[in-house]
């Protein structure tokens, strides 16, 4: 009786556990047959959808104070206008000759809260239900996007009110990479998934564009309103999470990580086979990348101690420092940083920029800025491609920051002759720059989170998410925070800032670049033997 008593509990509790939205979706499609033959693919496209539009609405939140710096400061003749209202003259505390550094304060506010609290998110979210964590993270998201815009309407002119709010929403954001990441990694496979992550990603431009257009509408007009609707958007799509969203696959009767397991274990034994023809490669260096057309698999070759400290209890969350054991997490956190530095130095200083040095005005800067992720979805969608071919993550970011550097430079001497050039050269800089970023965040997070090492642990998942994003999103509150110093004095600076983090976000990856190199000289060695 016992363990049928057990059985029946766990039933129960699993039932308890899906959401209301998709136990009513269950009980009407109870009699549709292609809903149960399709089931698993229909939870998945759910998933891909929720996770999607979630984290739209996350970076949809985050444009509004790029767009609306312009009106925040401006010149101003009348003192007495300048106390009050935020038109030709600005709103203060901004209206004066530190705006910039102001302005610098509340990024680096936001992003330094948001940097410091994801290693506590990731750690988080492993053992709690990713539903409420990401309900929860987006409803508190969208109360203080809102908050911003209220110091408008109840004429608040405090800057620690302003830094305040960017701290807490700083802190709220942090709920929605580990959580979506973490998601999409329990539902789909290794096959492809560098090119399902690049559309996927596609959700991080598409916010920015959202929430660039939404804030432009209103900037000229009402500039509160730039936070309000899209914080009111978001907290409704949180909202819409809690109803549907399914964050473990065994709630409904769904298993993708069986399928996972078989495909590891076929993976290892076809290397070991390789391995009893081919010499042995030194264990302790060694980090190799499986060459294959349609997917790729890292395997690890280090020491057994090494292997020993990196392999948790299996099903078990891990530590942030068994994660920093895992091969490749340390130089691709590195490697994010400075990549990431340059993405969000353009996220919340590109609309400015392009005001400051053309004739443009604050809504048509802002609609230019746009082109910048528009860019940013093609490169991600082409990285993720290009590295499910050849299965070398390293090489390929490498080589897009190598284009990158020169490509700002362009930017920065040509962008702003006339508005083609601004066109033109914006969508290549987005390519280039945001390519390697989304790369890194996504695929190679989610691979990294499914290490061979860890046994099929996917609870480690959001750990190693946190931990690089988390470095990355420290070199992301660094890249604001310097340009409105630097700016101050010149932009020619800040791009010359911009090019030299590529560069040495390249140079971090060299290692792994020639281990990649050299597998592949072993691979094509192997097929001509054969």
């Amino acid at each position: 009786m016992r363990p049928a008593a057990s059985r029946a509990r766990k039933m129960s509790n699993n039932y308890n556990d899906i959401p209301f939205g998709i136990r009513l979706l269950q009980s009407c499609s109870r009699q549709c047959p292609r809903f149960r033959a399709k089931k698993e693919l229909c939870y998945k496209l759910s998933i891909f959808l929720l996770t999607f539009l979630a984290y739209v609405c996350y970076h949809m939140t985050r444009k509004p104070i790029s767009v609306v710096k312009s009106v925040l400061h401006g010149n101003c003749s009348n003192t007495q206008a300048r106390l009050h209202e935020a038109g030709d003259c600005g709103y203060a505390p901004f209206d004066g000759h530190d705006a910039k550094t102001l302005f610098g304060m509340l990024d680096s506010a936001f992003l330094f809260s948001y940097a410091l609290a994801m290693f506590a998110s990731g750690f988080i979210a492993e053992r709690v239900s990713l539903r409420y964590f990401l309900s929860m993270g987006m409803i508190l998201t969208g109360v203080f996007t809102y908050l911003f815009g209220l110091a408008r309407t109840s004429n608040i002119h405090s800057i620690w009110y302003f830094i305040l709010v960017q701290i807490c929403a700083g802190i709220c954001q942090t709920t929605g990479w580990p959580g979506v990441v973490t998601l999409v990694g329990r539902w789909f496979g290794k096959k492809k998934r560098g090119l399902i992550f690049g559309i996927w990603n596609s959700h991080t431009s598409i916010g920015n564009i959202l929430g660039t257009l939404i804030a432009a509408y209103y900037v000229e007009s009402d500039w509160a309103l730039s936070f309000v609707v899209p914080g009111i958007i978001i907290a409704a799509v949180g909202f819409l999470l809690f109803l549907f969203l399914v964050d473990q696959p065994e709630i409904v009767g769904c298993y993708p990580q069986l399928a996972a397991q078989q495909e590891r274990r076929l993976t290892n034994a076809s290397d070991a086979d390789d391995d009893e023809e081919q010499p042995r490669v030194n264990e302790a260096d060694s980090i190799s990348y499986r060459s294959a057309p349609t997917e790729r698999t890292p395997i690890l070759t280090r020491s057994h101690s090494e292997t020993a400290r990196a392999r948790p209890a299996e099903g078990r969350p891990i530590g942030l420092v068994d994660a920093l054991h895992i091969p490749g997490v340390v130089e691709f956190s590195l490697c994010l940083f400075f990549t990431k530095l340059v993405s969000y130095t353009f996220m919340f200083w590109l609309p400015l920029y392009i005001q400051s040095s053309s004739t443009f005005g604050p809504e048509l800067s802002a609609d230019l800025s746009t082109l910048f992720d528009v860019g940013g979805i093609l490169g991600a969608i082409a990285a993720g491609y290009v590295s499910d071919l050849t299965g070398m993550s390293a090489t390929i970011c490498t080589v897009m920051l190598f284009f990158a550097s020169p490509i700002l430079l362009m930017y920065q001497q040509y962008g702003a002759l006339s508005v083609t050039n601004s066109i033109v050269l914006l969508i290549i800089v987005g390519i280039f720059v945001n390519g390697p970023y989304a790369l890194i965040t996504t695929s190679v997070s989610a691979e990294l989170g499914q290490h061979s090492s860890l046994e099929g642990n996917s609870n480690a998942l959001a750990t190693v998410t946190a931990i690089i994003d988390g470095t990355g999103s420290i070199g992301a509150a660094v890249g604001p925070l310097l340009a409105g110093f630097i700016s101050s004095s010149s932009w020619q600076n800040v791009f010359y800032m911009l090019i030299i983090a590529d560069l040495v976000a390249m140079l971090l990856l060299f290692r792994l670049v020639i281990r990649e190199c050299g597998q592949l000289r072993r691979s094509y060695a192997r097929i001509r033997i054969e």
